[in-house]
């Protein structure tokens, strides 16, 4: 049988010289740390491509030490795909990421993939009932160099509130415990929600939320920050909270090399947006339930890649950033 099919594929070379078998695109997607959230949708988006479309695609997914490093891989073309910030993406366009100045002009964007809301807590019976209470108080914010430290400094800096506030540097655990123990007044997420610590959080202790969106945007904070984009945290995501919370988020966004080509980017997200691929990444990970045609170009605020500019149109999304 072997031979019958070689000399098949032979007497076909012979008979049609000028016809060579496709082959797939070979491409590289850069996620996340082992175990983090861009990793797994790295990794789902790589799989459900090689596996639905070996035809056209041979991903390999690579891993990386986050958002900056995939913006530098994949704008240097060590990479074609991969997942970053909006925040960051936004930053390094201009050349203003902390500690460097260089522009990082040659990435595009691809679609929206979910969203890291800001989280307020307070204990129930807390005297605080706005952000602006917050002045002259202590607060958790993430650990030192952290996504959730950096947007708190960003967030109550626009408020003029920063310089107010007894800011404790400790991590969500930490954070969560040291609420429980009096320790801090408040404690500041940046996260998907339910994020875990708060969760364990309200398990131990009544909770409240405060909402962060209207005090940001009455001082400007999407003017001065483009890709934070309001957002509701639902009634009962956390026991005791049966008020919805406006807040506002960054998203984590799906992007490529301006040298990518745009047949294959168009093609990628027909596959990864189609009703199944959607069903693929949510079982990859809960997060994905975000992704969605309507959301696609959520918090996206860099231009987008002519394959998916192409996508998003044939959608029916209109205010598409191109440039």
């Amino acid at each position: 049988m072997k031979y019958l099919r070689l000399l098949a594929l032979l007497l076909g070379l012979v008979l049609f010289p000028g016809v060579v078998p496709a082959t797939p695109a070979r491409l590289s997607f850069v996620g996340g740390p082992d175990g983090g959230t861009f990793q797994y949708f790295s990794n789902g988006i790589a799989t459900r491509l090689n596996r639905q479309r070996p035809a056209t695609f041979q991903v390999v997914h690579l891993p990386s030490a986050g958002s900056v490093e995939n913006i530098r891989r994949v704008n240097s073309g060590d990479a074609d795909f991969g997942i970053a910030y909006s925040g960051d993406t936004w930053l390094a366009r201009q050349g203003k990421l902390s500690d460097d100045p260089k522009p990082y002009r040659n990435i595009r964007a691809v679609a929206f993939l979910y969203g890291a809301p800001a989280h307020l807590v307070v204990p129930a019976d807390s005297t605080i009932r706005s952000v602006e209470d917050l002045a002259g108080h202590s607060i958790a914010v993430g650990a030192t160099g952290s996504g959730a430290a950096t947007a708190a400094r960003r967030y109550f800096s626009v408020l003029g509130l920063w310089s107010k506030l007894r800011v404790k540097m400790i991590g969500y655990n930490r954070a969560a415990q040291a609420l429980a123990a009096g320790q801090v007044d408040a404690m500041w997420a940046f996260a998907g929600f339910p994020n875990a610590s708060i969760t364990q959080l309200a398990a131990k202790m009544p909770i409240r939320l405060l909402d962060t969106w209207p005090a940001g945007r009455k001082q400007g904070l999407d003017r001065v920050f483009p890709f934070y984009t309001p957002v509701t945290i639902p009634a009962g995501t956390y026991a005791g909270v049966d008020t919805e919370i406006k807040t506002f988020q960054d998203a984590a966004i799906w992007i490529a090399g301006k040298h990518l080509d745009a047949d294959l980017v168009r093609q990628a997200l027909e596959e990864i947006f189609s009703p199944e691929g959607l069903t693929f990444m949510v079982r990859v990970k809960k997060t994905a339930k975000e992704m969605s045609i309507g959301s696609g170009l959520t918090g996206i605020v860099i231009p987008v890649h002519p394959g998916a500019a192409a996508f998003w149109r044939s959608k029916g999304l209109k205010a598409i950033p191109v440039e």
